[in-house]
């Protein structure tokens, strides 16, 4: 695949990411809703801190994957499922 050199700015500060080109637009969306909710968080709480806003965003979007991945793994796992055969099991006991 043919790599892409790309320059981040987040939080005024540069990271040099080496992407593949069809990431590129997903890429730079997700730095966008960073930045976002960087000013966010400085307009709404008394911090200036980079490092502490970008600690705050880190947990909130860490959190939402965390949901995120709970749920998938609940309806992949086909729990329901499994759950009322053993229920149908017990009440025919």
């Amino acid at each position: 695949m043919d790599k892409l050199s790309i320059k981040l700015n987040i939080a005024n500060r540069f990271y040099p990411m080496k992407i593949e080109r069809s990431s590129e637009e997903n890429i730079r969306n997700a730095v966008k809703k960073i930045d976002d909710r960087l000013k966010f968080y400085e307009d709404n709480y008394e911090i200036r801190d980079k490092q502490d806003l970008l600690a705050m965003c880190l947990i909130e979007y860490a959190s939402k994957l965390e949901k995120i991945n709970k749920n998938k793994f609940i309806n992949d796992d086909g729990i329901s499922e499994k759950l009322s055969n053993l229920d149908k099991l017990l009440s025919d006991f």
